[in-house]
């Protein structure tokens, strides 16, 4: 009897970083397979990220060629520690992380968590932003040699690469446990008013900065960058500086600071991201919701769109509203809106006219340099970046809109409806910037300008972004990050964005320079003209981007529909 042979079983794989980033690589070219326009965006953001790299390059270098050893020193702790605090800060409000390999499709595979944190990890590696901070840190390393030779040249090396690898680690931590804190309606609130009060604080410190560096004081500036520079902000950046100046004895140590960083902030991603791929949060204690037909269609509308009517407008209504007040990724622009609606015009209004006054004691009179026309300047700037947040509207829903298709769901009314749900919080936060910016600058009667200028931008962005929403539409990860963005998405958004930044600014300049020709007439006529101006150009929109939409509706929703 003839025994069966069976084949040797074949030895399971050890996973390593290697496999994360040639997966990465590979649906990095799945993405861009058939789509010629995110190629060409693709492009166009890597040309753009070599020319700041090559600027950052030759600002970095400069101090070495010239001979300065102790500007090196300022310029490498203060530029180290600024571009840390972009790697924190920046993803958090505008551009969000790459999330190409999404955490969470690997919540079922068998792999141990150090092996998934170490894989996500190389694959961050691989992407434009950390190209073009590599080139531009470069500079350091010429600086470096440039005073003390190769081995302080050897030495910065090493240091620009843990430091550029503390920048990575630094916002995926950030953004993975922001996100995960985003989930909780009651810290969402909470960090938006910890958010809006840091915002309004940086006025003042753009304020001492600037005044600090009018009466620079070099010495007191060597020395606090010295203090920079044992801090992991500056660490990595300064170790060369300290061997060109015969401290190889600190360069040691800086790097060990830098690694022991890198170290924390990998361990507080990976307790963060097993908490996003588990789901771990609590859906609070079940409500009965037994009652009439009338009651259970009232508890569909949040108390926000309580006053919708009971039709299919009030419903598309009642959706999103609910959708912006429970979806963290959409909470997370709010957030951006209320930040930027307070720091933009305080920087702009209150700090630059206390740095036209001499005496800086003289608080209280510092407004004579603010004007109408400057207070509009700066409020159209908040309107349009409040309704840049609905050029990709459709993609928060992604392959979800397919319902509003099979509904035949008019575009017109879509549009308006997305509008008005927006509108519902997005309107007190612009009423809330100008009655601050009124009080702070100490012109009640400004208010008016203020407000109307506010409403006039905010609509004839909705008008531009409605079309932009709908012709430039791309899809967002599936993913619990609010912060997430698919490889060269980040570079769409950021040319779509300056598109409708351009074009809304445009439609809202009347504003400008009715403030300028009519003077105090103007306060009068603001706050009609500008709620007229702004209503207007929001129902023109919506009427027009909506034919649109109704001829595009199968084109949108591939366009949003995430590619698996």
């Amino acid at each position: 009897m003839a025994v069966p042979v069976t084949a040797p079983a074949e030895p399971v794989r050890q996973v390593s970083a290697r496999h994360f980033v040639r997966l990465k690589l590979r649906v990095l070219a799945n993405n861009f397979r058939g789509q010629g326009w995110r190629i060409a965006l693709f492009v166009v953001g890597v040309v753009i990220g070599l020319w700041f790299a090559a600027g950052g390059f030759f600002l970095l270098a400069a101090p070495g060629l010239a001979g300065e050893s102790r500007y090196a020193l300022m310029i490498a702790a203060f530029g180290g520690g600024l571009l840390v605090l972009g790697w924190l800060l920046l993803p958090l409000a505008f551009f969000g992380v790459d999330e190409t390999l999404d955490p969470a499709r690997f919540a079922l595979l068998p792999l141990s968590r150090r092996a998934l944190v170490t894989g996500l990890f190389a694959a961050a590696l691989v992407s434009v932003p950390v190209l073009a901070t590599l080139i531009a840190v470069t500079g350091l390393v010429i600086t470096a040699g440039a005073l003390g030779g190769w081995p302080a040249a050897l030495v910065e090396l090493v240091g620009v690469i843990v430091g550029l690898l503390l920048c990575v680690a630094a916002a995926r931590a950030v953004t993975s446990a922001f996100a995960t804190m985003l989930r909780s309606r009651r810290v969402r609130d909470l960090a938006a008013v910890l958010l809006a009060v840091l915002a309004a604080l940086l006025g003042p410190l753009q304020i001492a900065v600037l005044a600090a560096v009018r009466s620079a004081d070099w010495d007191q500036l060597t020395g606090a960058a010295r203090i920079v520079g044992w801090t992991p902000f500056g660490a990595p950046w300064t170790a060369g500086i300290d061997v060109a100046e015969g401290r190889a004895w600190a360069a040691g140590l800086k790097l060990l600071i830098t690694a022991l960083a890198i170290g924390a902030l990998l361990l507080w991603w990976s307790r963060s991201l097993e908490s996003a791929m588990v789901g771990a949060v609590s859906a609070g204690p079940s409500r009965d919701r037994r009652g009439t037909v009338g009651e259970a269609v009232a508890q569909l509308f949040p108390r926000a769109a309580g006053w919708a009517r009971r039709d299919r407008f009030g419903a598309l209504v009642a959706r999103e509203a609910r959708y912006w007040w429970r979806d963290a990724r959409r909470r997370a622009n709010l957030i951006t809106i209320a930040v930027v609606g307070i720091f933009v015009p305080v920087m702009v209004n209150v700090g630059g006219a206390r740095l036209a006054v001499e005496d800086t004691h003289a608080f209280g009179e510092v407004t004579a340099d603010s004007s109408p026309v400057l207070v509009s300047l700066s409020l159209i700037f908040v309107g349009v970046v409040a309704s840049l947040t609905v050029a990709n509207q459709f993609g928060f829903d992604g392959s979800a809109y397919a319902a509003n298709v099979v509904a035949g769901v008019p575009g017109r009314l879509e549009l308006r409806a997305r509008m008005t749900a927006f509108a519902i919080y997005v309107v007190p936060l612009l009423v809330a910037v100008a009655v601050i910016l009124a009080a702070l600058l100490r012109h009640p009667g400004w208010l008016g300008v203020m407000a109307g200028a506010l409403f006039a931008a905010y609509g004839s962005g909705l008008a531009i972004n409605a079309f932009v929403s709908v012709l430039g539409a791309y899809a967002l990860p599936e993913t619990s990050n609010p912060f997430a963005m698919n490889t060269g998405a980040g570079v769409a958004k950021s040319f779509l964005a300056l598109l409708s930044m351009i074009a809304s600014t445009a439609a809202a300049v009347p504003m400008v320079v009715a403030a300028a020709l009519l003077g105090d007439l103007w306060l009068w006529l603001a706050l009609p003209i500008g709620l007229a101006y702004g209503l207007g150009a929001a129902l023109l929109g919506s009427y027009l981007a909506g034919d649109v939409l109704d001829r595009r509706q199968s084109e949108l929703l591939a366009a949003v529909t995430p590619r698996r």
